[in-house]
């Protein structure tokens, strides 16, 4: 039976937004991340990482990495008894026309084809408008939060996006329990 899903933008919504992760030592959690995905496994949701991760492409670190680095998010996060079911990045430039860049839907369908997911009743979580309209183009619902850019895309981009969040939070704590709320799993 196809499972709903949350998925996750990475950086700025997972982590501490600045830039590229060039390095394992820049990587920081946000202080609500892991309770936050804790509750949505608690709550039997499935948890999908999906992220635009260009640096490797344009030759800013190594393409392993992108792979080193969400390991370490992965040990944090079961350190911290939370779990993801996936995590899937695009590595492409953005010139380079894949269909896996945000806002293209690529790894949203390449997700729910390996894992067997519910888009009608899923949501993506991200700090940019980008992912929500990323969200729009695969048919979930888009959740903008105000960490990483959130707040000044919200404040000066939100008018002139081409799609609209259905909620906007605080932080992906409160996104998980809008979600949860919004499912009736309260």
């Amino acid at each position: 039976m196809s499972k709903v899903t949350v998925f996750l933008d990475r950086d700025g919504t997972i982590n501490e937004q600045m830039g590229y992760i060039n390095h394992l030592s820049r990587f920081v959690l946000l202080p609500q991340t892991i309770p936050a995905i804790r509750r949505l496994n608690q709550a039997g949701l499935k948890v999908v990482v999906i992220s635009n991760q260009s640096g490797a492409a344009r030759g800013y670190f190594p393409v392993s990495l992108v792979a080193e680095v969400h390991a370490h998010m992965k040990n944090l996060l079961t350190a911290g008894g939370a779990h993801l079911d996936g995590i899937y990045a695009c590595l492409h430039g953005p010139d380079e026309g894949c269909a896996c860049r945000k806002p293209e839907p690529g790894l949203i369908h390449q997700a729910a084809r390996d894992l067997d997911l519910d888009l009608k009743r899923s949501y993506l979580v991200g700090d940019r408008l980008l992912d929500v309209q990323t969200a729009a183009r695969a048919g979930v619902k888009g959740i903008l939060v105000l960490t990483g850019y959130g707040r000044g895309e919200y404040e000066f981009i939100k008018a002139k996006a081409p799609a609209q969040p259905v909620y906007v939070a605080t932080d992906l704590l409160d996104a998980a329990a809008w979600i949860i709320k919004d499912l009736g799993q309260e």
